[in-house]
């Protein structure tokens, strides 16, 4: 098992509800640690930029509104297989389709409001991570 960071992003469904610190509990129950954290509020720019692999689907522009329409937590996980023990503490991107005790079943709204975004892998985590976090801003 590899040692790995992996980006997290509580949503703003969630801040707003505020839940950070109960989502933050599941990680940390999990075994992951929270080396990197901060509360920001994305501009229009900032969304599309981050979430530019989706571009060119259909709800690109939805997304990007949805993400700028209140303040996120961005934090860096770290732990084993943190991308993956991530996914798993989440759950299924829409809600009614995810495990029972996830993120996204228990907390989660809609499949766009789901309270929570994960990196999908290892080569992902680290270009999510150095958008949102410069290395002197993560300890541990």
């Amino acid at each position: 098992m590899a040692i790995e960071r992996t980006l997290s992003i509580i949503k703003p469904d969630a801040t707003r509800r505020n839940l950070t610190g109960a989502i933050n509990q599941r990680f940390e129950d999990k075994g992951l640690r929270i080396i990197a954290q901060k509360r920001v509020q994305l501009t229009l720019d900032q969304a599309q930029k981050f979430y530019a692999v989706h571009s060119e689907r259909a709800f690109y522009d939805d997304l990007c509104q949805y993400m700028t329409s209140g303040p996120v937590v961005v934090q860096v996980l770290y732990g084993e297989d943190a991308v993956t023990a991530n996914r798993l503490i989440m759950g299924a991107t829409n809600p009614a389709n995810a495990d029972k005790d996830t993120i996204r079943k228990d907390f989660g709204e809609s499949v766009e409001a789901n309270s929570a975004h994960g990196s999908d892998s290892p080569e992902n985590a680290a270009i999510e991570i150095a958008f949102f976090f410069s290395e002197t801003e993560i300890v541990g």
